[in-house]
C-alpha cells in the first residue's frame, strides 16, 4: 500500500516504513505527526483512490525520528569589473521522519 501526501509544498510517495526528509514542522524528536493531506492512495489489490482535492477519511501517520538542519550551500554573488562580490551561506532546516501507517 502507498499514498501520495503533500507537505511543506511538496508532494511525497511514500509505503509504511519509508524514511522522508521534510519541509521543517514545529514538533518535537520522538512524537507522532498525522498528514490529513492525502493527495492519492494506491491498494494492494491494485486499487487507486484518488481524492478530489484530498481522499476522504484517508490518513498517514508517521514518527518523528529528528530536527536538523542539511548540508551548507554557499551562495555567490559578484560582478565583474565593479568590485562586488557578496558571499552568503544557507542550511535549510528538515524534519526527518518514518512512515509508520496509512489508513484509507
Amino acid at each position: 500500500m502507498y499514498a501520495v501526501i503533500g507537505t511543506g509544498g511538496k508532494q511525497y510517495k511514500v509505503s509504511e516504513g519509508d524514511v522522508l526528509y521534510i519541509e521543517k514542522l514545529p514538533v518535537e524528536a520522538d512524537s507522532t505527526v498525522e498528514f490529513d493531506n492525502v493527495l492519492l492512495v494506491g491498494k494492494d489489490n491494485g486499487e487507486v483512490v484518488v481524492g478530489k482535492s484530498v481522499v476522504e477519511g484517508a490518513k498517514v501517520t508517521a514518527k518523528v525520528l529528528a530536527q536538523g538542519k542539511a548540508k551548507k550551500v554557499v551562495v555567490f554573488k559578484y560582478k565583474p569589473k565593479k568590485h562586488y562580490r557578496k558571499k552568503q551561506g544557507h542550511r535549510q532546516p528538515y524534519t526527518k521522519v518514518q512512515i509508520e501507517k496509512i489508513e484509507a
